[in-house]
């Protein structure tokens, strides 16, 4: 059966980001993802999942100034240093969390050459594989539509695969986010399906409005009836908006709370 992470970045955001643990726990999620925990010591955030029987499953590395729009800086040229020093305060928050996953944004394109950012990409990749297989740590790589991020270098399934099988599929993984590839690419199953050896960790939100699933176009029950087919033993996370009061949309989720 799917297993679904509560994404405290999007849901429950009308309390406090460390009181949203207990309420995805009371909500019946037995784990939690997030963006960014860096504005919160490791060892509160430790405590909230320890309080709520909670597992972190995920989380993303440092993105650069994300206040002035800036999504990552794996493949910008330049930046190389400011990366790996963004991996290494990770991978501190990934040891306190026992979180086993880390998502690694590419970056804006900003108008350089694109081999020069593929280039740039695959070494800053590759470093952080090296370093993130010390702590047990897998990092991983999404692709995001070019409506939600205009400009963002990785946006298809297959592009990130190319990435992956380049740096080594035991090294790197996939974040795939079915809304991020209903967007883009369409096609949900079948590129499920193709990409499924290399994901490591899904994501999910309906189309249109990113809100939680049955509120647009896609027939979750069938895709998640083929992810379980499928033997994905992964995690799920809900990054989605909700569309009203959280508890209140969870309707989708009540076969599989925990």
């Amino acid at each position: 059966m799917p297993r679904f992470a509560a994404n405290l970045s999007m849901m429950f955001t009308e309390v406090p980001f460390l009181d949203r643990f207990a309420r995805a726990r009371a909500a019946g999620f037995s784990a939690v993802e997030f963006l960014f925990p860096y504005e919160h010591p490791a060892g509160e955030i430790a405590q909230r999942l320890r309080d709520n029987g909670l597992s972190q499953v995920l989380f993303n590395a440092p993105p650069g100034d994300w206040a002035a729009g800036e999504r990552g800086c794996a493949a910008l040229p330049g930046r190389s240093g400011e990366f790996k020093d963004g991996i290494k305060r990770a991978l501190e928050y990934s040891a306190a969390l026992s979180c086993p996953l880390l998502h690694v944004m590419a970056g804006l394109a900003a108008g350089a050459p694109r081999d020069r950012l593929l280039a740039t990409y695959a070494v800053n990749l590759a470093w952080a594989a090296e370093e993130c297989a010390k702590s047990g740590v897998k990092p991983i790589i999404e692709p995001i539509n070019h409506r939600d991020i205009p400009g963002f270098f990785l946006n298809t399934t297959d592009q990130a695969a190319s990435v992956i099988e380049a740096v080594g599929r035991e090294r790197l993984g996939l974040q795939f986010d079915l809304y991020h590839c209903q967007v883009t690419e369409g096609d949900l199953v079948p590129r499920l399906e193709r990409h499924l050896p290399l994901t490591a960790h899904m994501q999910v939100a309906d189309t249109p409005g990113r809100h939680e699933p049955g509120t647009g176009e896609v027939n979750w029950p069938f895709v998640f009836s083929r992810i379980d087919a499928l033997g994905f033993e992964g995690w799920i996370g809900c990054e989605y908006r909700p569309a009203g009061v959280t508890e209140d949309g969870l309707g989708w989720f009540a076969p599989y709370r925990a």
